[in-house]
């Protein structure tokens, strides 16, 4: 037994998603169109071509999207994909080098520059009184 796909809930339903009510779809898809007439257009089950295809336009979704999506076939895979222990997504928080050693070797080239700027200041100086000794 195949179920048909209602094009007016799935119109309505991106819509929803966009967060566009349906006094802007109606005042994008021109003058003739109301909020009432977008209201009995989401109650339709098929959807003229032409019509799906200016609807595709103003909410910059796919004609197909309205034909094909079926949110029957989208619970049935949601709830045969994850079992009860399952989550949605996956959590990596596991560092791929070790911190203490990150740490020490900050430390160390910290360290170094602090020794090169010492060294430098005491170049700097030697030539102070090398200039002022002249």
């Amino acid at each position: 037994m195949e179920q048909k796909i209602h094009q007016g809930r799935n119109v309505k339903r991106f819509r929803e998603m966009l967060n566009i009510k349906q006094e802007a779809l109606a005042y994008d898809l021109g003058e003739d169109w109301t909020q009432k007439k977008i209201s009995l257009l989401e109650q339709k089950d098929v959807i003229e071509d032409s019509l799906l295809k200016q609807i595709s336009a103003v909410l910059k979704i796919p004609v197909e999207a309205f034909q094909n999506f079926d949110e029957e076939q989208v619970i049935n895979i949601i709830s045969n994909t994850f079992d009860n222990g399952a989550i949605g997504y996956q959590k990596n928080d596991n560092c791929t080098f070790n911190t203490i050693d990150k740490i020490v070797q900050l430390y160390d080239e910290k360290i170094a520059l602090y020794e090169r700027m010492l060294k430098e200041k005491e170049e700097m100086m030697v030539r102070f009184e090398k200039l002022i000794g002249k």
